[in-house]
């Protein structure tokens, strides 16, 4: 448990913290038992200039809420029956947040297999919906401080090639689609695409 993350570490500026959180080990308790996974892509979603975050224009919603307070928190929410995880980032009323878009399975391999069935290995949490099954993430992981159990980051290993580019699936944001805001570590096996 030593090995959580300080709260500290994420009050980097939100594409920093990105990378920064490349090679980090997601985890999750359960009752089931501990599934974990190395974070091996993210995006960046800088809110209030950002026609694809959830609070572009510093919207504030039931659903945002959390984004607009310290970061390090857990910003959990519905998209096509899937649940995604993003990682609370900027500063107190700058509403950013990292997504998790792929991880590379580490601890908890035969819960994660039977979470995802007769999925193959690589396919397992090669994406943002398929990882929260895999590790147990649910909605109602809402608002979590990421420095406690039952879901905190831990520290892992240090890339030694990360990638950049556009994000994926936010076709109908105008020029936000084209920011190179997703990062990932260069041909790992569980990126998403």
């Amino acid at each position: 448990m030593m090995s959580i993350l300080s709260a500290e570490f994420y009050e980097q500026p939100t594409l920093e913290l990105a990378k920064s959180l490349l090679g980090c080990e997601l985890v999750k308790e359960t009752e089931k038992g501990t599934a974990s996974g190395y974070i091996v892509e993210t995006e960046a979603y800088i809110g209030p200039v950002d026609r694809a975050a959830h609070s572009f224009n510093n919207k504030r919603t039931q659903r945002t809420e959390v984004m607009f307070g310290l970061p390090g928190y857990v910003y959990t929410y519905v998209m096509h029956t899937h649940c995604l995880v993003n990682v609370v980032s900027g500063e107190l009323n700058h509403p950013e947040a990292v997504l998790i878009r792929a991880v590379e399975p580490k601890e908890g391999l035969d819960l994660i297999q039977e979470r995802r069935g007769d999925k193959k290995e690589k396919d397992f949490t090669n994406g943002p919906g398929k990882l929260t099954k895999a590790l147990g993430i649910i909605k109602s992981d809402y608002g979590h401080p990421l420095d406690q159990s039952p879901l905190y980051i831990k520290k892992g290993f240090s890339p030694e090639h990360i990638s950049q580019g556009k994000r994926i699936g936010i076709d109908n944001s105008g020029e936000a689609r084209d920011y190179p805001w997703r990062f990932w570590i260069t041909e790992n096996r569980f990126i998403s695409r």
